[in-house]
């Protein structure tokens, strides 16, 4: 039996609506930091060289939607015990009292306020970043892209040390740089 044009309109019309409404239930989901792929790495320089260092322990949740960027929110932690410079008396001295304090302050934690399209294509995040309890202020752009169940986001931002309570000595530079490179996958 041949249908008339209208029902295949209204065929066409349904599985469009269909197919949009799983695109947006996938691109609005929550997603969860994996350490499996995920690096958070850190530069310092101490005496004129640089001192490169890493965290793990990432956990949290996210909210991605690049069709509704607005929506979208970042609300993760790293465990600071984890500091890692490929040097285990040195990482000892960071996570004591005078510099993470690790004990009385186990996690580092970022708390997206506003997520914004960038004039190049990527994103702006802009938040609360707490570290030794002492909150700052912290902005900076990060790029998306879709892998498998999940996104891997990239970024950097500097930060100054002395602003979160993270102490040393005059032979540490003040300003340190991160960069991101985490995996997620759907919660």
């Amino acid at each position: 039996m041949i249908q008339p044009p209208g029902n295949i309109s209204r065929v066409k019309l349904m599985a469009a609506f269909i197919l949009s409404l799983s695109i947006t239930t996938m691109a609005s989901a929550q997603y969860k930091p994996s350490d499996q792929g995920s690096a958070l790495q850190f530069t310092i320089q101490n005496l004129g060289f640089d001192v490169h260092g890493s965290f793990t322990g990432l956990r949290g949740s996210i909210t991605f939607d690049p069709q509704n960027i607005s929506g979208s929110s970042f609300d993760v932690t790293i465990d600071a015990s984890t500091v890692n410079t490929d040097n285990g008396m040195r990482d000892d001295h960071l996570k004591g009292e005078g510099y993470f304090d690790v004990k009385n302050y186990p996690v580092v934690h970022f708390t997206s306020t506003t997520v914004t399209a960038a004039k190049n294509g990527g994103y702006m995040v802009t938040g609360k970043l707490v570290i030794k309890n002492k909150t700052g202020d912290l902005s900076f752009p990060f790029t998306a892209s879709p892998t498998g169940n999940g996104w891997l986001f990239k970024g950097s931002f500097k930060i100054n040390r002395k602003d979160y309570g993270i102490g040393g000595t005059s032979t540490i530079s003040n300003q340190l740089e991160v960069v991101l490179n985490v995996t997620t996958e759907k919660k």
